[in-house]
């Protein structure tokens, strides 16, 4: 086995008053390509600072192979004091490295060269320290989450360009397809040490699932072993103090070795706070268009979203996503076609760049403040009270946060925050713009789970490919020319229908995203639709008749359960009530699903 090109060694660092890397050791070996994974807070990107040699540890050892290079990407890139873009990137090339490359990645990357650092975006930021990193062909990439601020084409052609290089690597993402992709190894960095399995990213989630459970049974025996060594202490140490002394200190080391074991409290929990029952159609946009200057962003879109829904949006940075959820959303209006939003939608909107967060107000502040009472200590959570500091928990913030300003968070606890933010408001319709950026893994992998849970609709933006098949429903795919197609399902779903939309490079969609062989699959037809027949059109003459009574039924007993003293003097009343309530909100689902079907039938007959 050939020796570790770059090897840390029982590395310990406190940053603060709390010790983050407890012994941590990573070694990195030619051809190795090693994703770092743990949750927000756990030290990845220190870890991946020190074995870069930016940050010194308090203890350990870093080993370099002498005359290996090693290239950094942080999350930030500083691009300060250069005058362009190709003088940043030329920057970090080395005594013998290839100078065109420089100016070919840039290229690649959407960029001249000529742009001034300071007035780039984050994007372009990102693609230009990119191309830094990656200029030098390195022996060892550190990579700390690459993706961030790629639109899907930057994050195709990145997984090609990685896929393609000799070098070395340690990657930091959240982007579970691109670790799929590139991964051999895995290093879960959990309670300030490190551990390492050499498998694909793809096992990860059963191999940790697979040691906590160990931990867990270890962790038993413990305590049912600590709860009998405490009663000897109780009621044996004083007779026989002198020669029980090691078993006292075999106890305290007990008692320390079952603390670590139990390490953070739990993970984040997740929960959105629920709004009233939106009606069965949600939004309906009817021959949109919208258009600025002499360019379209949006050409003669019809589409339905009922409730329920998870309706991903897809594109490339300036197909006009963020324009298009605007659209939706009412919140711009289109210069042709008409969009109309349903009954009793109330919005919670996450913004892409979490603008909505004040960086001088505190933690604490601001998550009261998503009730509109800032400066209290008390979160309304689904109509219940919550003392704040509570709140953060579930979100992994310790309480001694509670008064940090936002501005000195990181980005994924700004993101955890917004999230936390976001969840507090009562809604039916959630508004995510980029959720995940930032996000850890674990993290992410509960709000999926939410989102599967969530009784109203989701409206989605997202360069995630993982994320999106996981959460979506459907999907609005930008086709160019300001056209949007639906497609049923989510990403891998709209590849096995579509084949690669016409903005991502050649070749960048692997055969294992596809439910079939190839790359460019005729779009899978539909089937014929049937006739209808005297009992359907019936009903559909029915139908509305008979929702507007169960609605009226629904507010009667809504109103009588509103009663705030009704439970307490005719408790069999009040279940009466409860029971009817049910059944009607049962029946009228129903119904509006029959309708909503026959309607579409009628509408699918009448256009043929």
């Amino acid at each position: 086995m050939a020796p570790p090109l770059l090897f840390l060694s029982d590395i310990f660092l406190t940053l603060g008053t709390s010790p983050l890397l407890r012994g941590a050791e990573i070694a990195v070996s030619p051809g190795d390509r090693l994703c770092l994974v743990g949750r927000n807070g756990s030290g990845k990107s220190t870890l991946l600072k020190v074995a870069a040699g930016l940050l010194a540890a308090d203890s350990g050892q870093r080993f370099v192979q002498p005359g290996a290079t090693v290239r950094y990407l942080p999350q930030e890139p500083d691009l300060a004091g250069f005058e362009t873009t190709l003088a940043y990137v030329e920057a970090g090339l080395g005594p013998g490295d290839d100078p065109h490359r420089a100016r070919t990645l840039l290229e690649a990357l959407g960029l001249t060269g000529a742009e001034n650092p300071d007035r780039l975006s984050g994007g372009e930021a990102r693609r230009a320290a990119l191309a830094r990193v990656l200029a030098p062909q390195p022996d060892i990439l550190l990579l700390d989450e690459p993706t961030n601020h790629l639109d899907l084409p930057a994050i195709a052609w990145l997984e090609q360009e990685l896929a393609s290089l000799r070098s070395a690597m340690v990657l930091i993402s959240h982007d579970r397809r691109l670790l799929e992709s590139l991964s051999r190894g895995i290093v879960w960095l959990d309670r300030g040490t490190a551990r390492r399995l050499d498998r694909g990213f793809a096992h990860f989630e059963a191999w940790r699932d697979d040691t906590l459970e160990q931990e867990e049974k270890e962790r038993h025996k413990l305590d049912r072993k600590l709860v009998m060594e405490e009663d000897w202490l109780r009621y044996g140490v004083t007779a026989r103090r002198k020669r029980n002394v090691r078993r006292l200190s075999d106890l305290h080391e007990l008692r320390a070795k079952t603390k670590q074991l139990r390490g953070p409290a739990g993970g984040p929990k997740l929960a959105a706070t629920e709004g009233e029952i939106s009606g069965r159609m949600v939004m309906v946009a009817e021959g949109v268009s919208k258009s600025f200057g002499d360019r379209t962003v949006v050409r003669e879109l019809d589409t339905r979203v009922l409730r329920g829904d998870r309706l991903g949006i897809i594109g490339a940075n300036g197909a006009g996503k963020t324009t298009l959820l605007n659209l939706l959303t009412g919140a711009m209006p289109p210069d042709e076609g008409v969009v109309k939003l349903g009954a009793s939608l109330q919005m919670v909107t996450l913004d892409q760049r979490r603008d909505s967060l004040d960086p001088t107000a505190t933690l604490a502040d601001t998550l009261t403040g998503a009730n509109g009472r800032r400066g209290g200590d008390q979160v309304i959570v689904n109509g219940q009270a919550r003392h704040v500091i509570g709140y953060m928990k579930d979100f992994l913030f310790p309480p001694e946060q509670a008064r940090t300003p936002v501005g000195v968070l990181s980005g994924g606890e700004r993101g955890r925050l917004a999230l936390a933010v976001a969840l507090a408001k009562p809604g039916n319709l959630l508004v995510l713009d980029e959720p995940t950026n930032d996000l850890d893994l674990e993290t992410l992998e509960l709000l999926q789970e939410l989102l599967a849970d969530y009784p109203g609709t989701v409206l989605l933006v997202s360069h995630d490919r993982d994320f999106i098949d996981r959460v979506c429903t459907s999907v609005l795919v930008a086709e160019g020319d300001g056209r949007w197609q639906d497609y049923a399902g989510g990403w891998s779903d709209m590849l096995a229908q579509r084949g690669a939309p016409p903005w991502l490079p050649v070749g960048s969609t692997p055969a294992r995203e596809t439910k079939a062989k190839g790359n460019t699959l005729a779009p899978i037809s539909a089937p014929p639709a049937r006739k209808m027949t005297f009992k359907d059109k019936h009903a559909l003459e029915q139908l509305p008749a008979q929702m507007a009574k169960l609605q009226a039924e629904i507010a009667k007993l809504q109103a009588k359960m509103d009663d705030p003293d009704l439970y307490r003097r005719d408790p069999a009343a009040f279940q009466k009530a409860t029971d009817a309530l049910t059944r009607a909100s049962i029946d009228l689902a129903a119904a509006e699903e029959r309708w909503l079907e026959l309607e579409l039938l009628r509408e699918t007959l009448e256009a043929s």
